[in-house]
Formats: C-alpha cells, structure tokens, sequence
C-alpha cells in the first residue's frame, strides 16, 4: 500500500469513528507503545548494528583500562552504582543480560540474605532515543554547522548526529587512545569519515575547534573523568573559547549541578552564567519510543551563548 492509499484508509477510519472517541484514538495514535514496531527506522537500525559492533570490543561494564579514575569514583558515590553504557545496552538487552544472570539490577543489603535494593545505573553515553530526542527534537537544523562531542568516548553522538542532522561536520575530542581506535573503526565500516572526525586530545588543547563550533555536546564529561582543579581549568577554558553569539551547548547533567561539585565557582563567577549563557526551554513529554527513560530525557539541557565572541 502506497503513502496515498494508507492516508485515506487511516482517514476513512477515522471518519467511522464515534465521535466521543475520536480524541481518544488520536491519543493512542501520538502514546501509544503498540506502534513502535512499525516505526523502527534505518537510522536506528545502523546505530544497533555499531552497538552490537562496540559491545563485541569491550566488557560488560564497557569501561577501559585507563578510566582508573573513573571506576574509582563510581565506586565512592553514596548509594551503590554501576557503569552501564545507554547506547550499548538499551532497557530489553539490559533485562535480558540480568535473566541470563551476567547483569543485574539489585544490590544484597546484608550479605547471603534476600533483601535487596536497586543499583544506581550511570552513563556516559546517551541512548539511541535519547539521541533521536536530541538530534530531532532538541536542535535545530544543523544544514552548514559544526557539531563538536567533548569527551566523544564511543561516539554515539557523532554516528548520531550523522544519520539523524545535517551537520556539515561533527568532531568528537576524546582523551582515551582505546575510544579513538573504535571510533575509528566503526568510521570506517560504516562510511562516516566524510562528515565525521574525531581528535585524540584533551579539549583544553582546542581553542580554535571550540571558537568555531555551533553546537557543543558534553554528557557527564568532566566529573568521572578528572581531579577537581582540572575540572575547574576544562570549565574556564571552554568559557573563554565556546563564545560564538547564537551557539548551543548541550549538557548532561544541567550545568549549574555539574558545578556543583567543585570547591570553587569555576571562576564563571567571573563571566557569570547569565552574562554567557542562557537556557532553553525543553519539552521533554514529546513521544518517542518505548524504550524512552523520561527520566533521562529530563537531564539533558539546552543553552544558548548570549556573549558575542
């Protein structure tokens, strides 16, 4: 059946229906979970494809040896916690991996006993709907404009914004030499390397990138990843130099939470906020798919640069 003939089956339809009804159909249509196997589309298939590819290179944990700091400090946070990478490992594959008892959920509150509470899940990755919510719902058209990932890590931002904008180009910096040779892999298998590249430094050394970027992604980038002072340096430096009037930045968490943390204002104490930045109102109840954590959506924040560079 054809676009034409499917539109006016769907409006027959919807002409028989009681009209004390008919919102309610409307309803189910815009909610409802029935509909999701019918709206997989290619570009989330490819992104699988490269999950499948990633968790075939990596353990479980899908953490590298040289994240030393990062399971540290994982492993200091109050309530139990555990790395589990969104993209990898979306809701159906994490049940599965807990049903084949190679994950699980829960955490023995006293030990050998059957009382148990549920783990805390961290990622540093967002998932396949969560990057559809941001390339499709969240940004603008991206047609001529340069996307750059701090902290690219897998790349599922790039190889996201690849199939899902019209970026012209999308650049991941990445500190880790094992996140950029899988990058670089799944670049070349998949022929991403026209619009995607991704840089083996620490961002501090990128002034120039960060000068000329329209869109600036960070997902929990900094606070696992380095001491305070450096976290503090990473924020200054990206004050100064992510300053293009206009520009949007992307964070995980919201950003006044990530400097929470740190014993100093990051010097934007200096520049404050509101002077650079300013955010963006997001409508986080727009329907995606099943497999949406509304709750993760909800950490994803929005800001536009106010200061022209």
């Amino acid at each position: 059946m054809n676009f034409s003939d499917a539109r006016n089956e769907i409006l027959q339809v919807l002409s028989k229906t009681e009209r004390q009804d008919l919102p309610k159909l409307l309803e189910w249509l815009k909610t409802s979970d029935d509909l999701d196997d019918c709206l997989v589309d290619n570009q989330h298939v490819i992104l699988q494809s490269i999950a499948e590819d990633l968790r075939a290179c990596l353990p479980l944990e899908a953490v590298v040896p040289s994240e030393t700091m990062a399971i540290q400090k994982t492993h200091q946070k109050p309530h139990p916690t555990v790395h589990v990478d969104a993209f990898l490992y979306d809701e159906e594959t994490v049940d599965s991996l807990c049903e084949e008892g190679k994950m699980s959920r829960n955490y023995c509150l006293s030990c050998g006993s059957h009382r148990t509470a549920l783990l805390d899940f961290i990622s540093h990755s967002f998932s396949i709907s969560e990057l559809q919510f941001l390339f499709q719902k969240i940004l603008p058209d991206l047609t001529g404009q340069l996307v750059v990932d701090v902290g690219s890590r897998l790349g599922a931002v790039l190889y996201g914004g690849y199939l899902y904008s019209a970026a012209s180009q999308l650049v991941g910096v990445e500190i880790s030499s094992e996140f950029i040779k899988l990058q670089t892999m799944v670049m070349e298998k998949y022929g991403f390397s026209d619009r995607v590249q991704v840089i083996h430094a620490d961002v501090r050394s990128q002034a120039a990138l960060l000068q000329n970027a329209d869109v600036l992604i960070m997902n929990n980038v900094f606070e696992y990843f380095m001491e305070p002072s450096d976290q503090i340096q990473a924020w200054q430096f990206i004050s100064q130099n992510f300053r293009k009037k206009g520009a949007l930045l992307v964070t995980v968490p919201r950003i006044q939470e990530a400097l929470a943390s740190l014993e100093e204002t990051v010097s934007l104490e200096m520049l404050t906020l509101s002077q650079w930045i300013e955010e963006v109102p997001l409508d986080y109840s727009i329907y995606l798919k099943n497999d949406t954590d509304p709750d993760s959506l909800k950490q994803i924040h929005l800001y536009r640069v106010l200061c022209p560079s």
